[in-house]
């Protein structure tokens, strides 16, 4: 299973609300202890609320998506205005984030239309 794929499959078994062993997890993808370590590090780096420690276990505290949206084209097209403001004169790590954010709306939205004269 490629690193992607184990995170995100991690992901979805911590959205349970219990509190999961590395040992666990481990089994259930073919790792290691150590990698589910890292891996749980690296989910908490990346600003996922992951709480818990080695030995102890892993939990996921907060909600980390979105309900679905229907947006209308006005909206969406406020939606990257707004992200594009904030990308030119906030600080810096907000710039990073309008980025990243921009970045996956991009991939599901559809392209902008032309502006009407």
């Amino acid at each position: 299973m490629r690193r992607n794929d184990r995170l995100f499959d991690l992901i979805q078994h911590l959205r349970d609300g219990r509190l999961h062993t590395a040992r666990d997890m481990a089994a259930r993808h073919g790792v290691s202890v150590r990698t589910i370590w890292r891996d749980m590090a690296m989910l908490a780096a990346a600003g996922l609320p992951v709480q818990g420690e080695r030995g102890v276990g892993y939990i996921l505290r907060g909600p980390i998506t979105l309900p679905p949206m229907i947006l209308t084209q006005d909206e969406a097209e406020a939606l990257r205005l707004g992200l594009a403001l904030v990308s030119q004169g906030a600080e810096a790590r907000l710039v990073k984030a309008a980025a990243s954010l921009a970045e996956k709306f991009a991939a599901v939205l559809p392209a902008a239309e032309p502006s009407q004269p």
